[in-house]
């Protein structure tokens, strides 16, 4: 097996890389990645140089391939290292360059590792896969001068990197995520809640409703350029706000719109004629995936019900199972949202540096895990159930 890192999604073709990826994680595709790429919010000006992954036989046959990213910065990550880069910095080392194992500003749960099926479904042929990526890795950090390795929300195919003798170090966290158990309506899912969770959501709605505010849902391919360039708008707005740069620019969504249109829903809040918000979704084949927001005023409730409760109402019609609404956090919670646990994988190549690491993470995962414990607890179900798995 032939091991090659490429740095740009132009070095292998679309159809290929395709071929790789599961139905229900849109953000694997070849099109989502490179138009970030080719629209420039990912490139070395914004400290993310593409280093790609790509498992080849001696015939040429691409049998695995992992999107890669040499980060000059932990920005757009959601598995905060800065302290990590503190900590070198502060004993003469440098913690940037970095390899990352991720999809940018993308901090939802699946395959990070694509593999065509024969290697997927026989458990030997995936191992080997598998640990000739993580050898590659290594062996790049060590060429390159690279102070680490970090694969953000793998699902479980990447968890046996952990206790193989190569110093991974597991690193969990909690999302917060939704589950359709065979909802016929939204009263349906509120009879499930408890009388006062149920009443609460239902003034939250009432309220938007009250205020004049109506919703329309457009995928991506029936989506006008003006309510796109609005969108825009409010996406950019909401970094703005804070005196930051929105991580993508506009020429990167429309090329989203340009090659996969039909993979994106757009939640947007009218009153009477005034485009006044909107949220955009990503579909896959049994779960949505809540992106961005944004909205041109402050109205209270307006978010909860663009971002979560429009969404769950989709989901209940179109049949999906599951609904991932972003990386935030107790909010949802009472509004129905279960407690997942997430994981990543860290690889150091300083030992000393590894081991400080391990012990630290040790530490965080026993107060992650009595945190995760304490939302289940706190679910507000009637007749509370473990989340089921996706």
């Amino acid at each position: 097996m032939n091991t090659v890192f490429i740095d740009s999604l132009e070095g292998v073709e679309k159809q290929d890389w395709n071929r790789l990826v599961p139905a229900d994680t849109p953000f694997l595709r070849h099109e989502f990645l490179d138009a970030m790429e080719q629209s420039g919010s990912v490139c070395a000006d914004t400290g993310w140089l593409p280093r790609h992954c790509l498992l080849r036989t001696d015939d040429g046959d691409l049998v695995a391939a992992a999107p890669g990213y040499i980060k000059l910065h932990s920005y757009g990550e959601y598995v905060f290292d800065w302290a990590w880069a503190d900590a070198y910095a502060r004993h003469g080392l440098n913690y940037y360059p970095k390899l990352l194992s991720a999809i940018p500003f993308t901090p939802c749960v699946g395959p990070r590792l694509l593999m065509d099926r024969l290697h997927r479904n026989n458990a030997d042929k995936k191992r080997s896969v598998v640990m000739h990526y993580f050898d590659a890795c290594q062996t790049l950090c060590r060429e390159e001068g690279l102070s680490s390795w970090h694969l953000l929300f793998p699902d479980e195919s990447l968890h046996e990197l952990e206790g193989n003798g190569a110093r991974m170090l597991r690193r969990t966290g909690v999302q917060f995520h939704w589950y359709n158990r065979d909802y016929s309506d939204f009263d349906s899912f509120l009879a499930e809640l408890n009388a006062r969770k149920r009443k609460s959501i239902r003034r939250e709605r009432q309220k938007i409703r009250d205020a004049g505010i109506v919703f329309r849902h457009v995928r991506g391919d029936a989506l006008s350029v003006q309510e796109l360039n609005a969108f825009y708008g409010f996406y950019a707005a909401t970094y703005l706000r804070r005196g930051q740069h929105p991580y993508l620019n506009q020429r990167c969504f429309q090329a989203w719109m340009d090659s996969m249109a039909e993979q994106f829903l757009f939640v947007l809040a009218y009153r009477e004629t005034e485009l006044i918000a909107g949220a955009l979704f990503l579909l896959g084949e049994k779960s949505v995936y809540g992106r961005y927001w944004g909205c041109a005023e402050s109205i209270s409730g307006l978010h909860f019900e663009t971002c979560y409760y429009q969404g769950i109402d989709y989901c209940i019609a179109h049949g999906f199972q599951h609904f991932d609404a972003g990386a935030q956090g107790e909010h949802k919670l009472v509004r129905g949202f279960e407690p997942l646990e997430t994981r990543s994988l860290h690889w150091l190549a300083h030992p000393e540096f590894s081991d400080a690491v391990a012990a630290y993470l040790e530490e965080e995962r026993d107060h992650v895990d009595r945190y995760r414990l304490s939302t289940q607890a706190a679910l507000p179900f009637r007749k509370k159930e473990p989340g089921r798995k996706i």
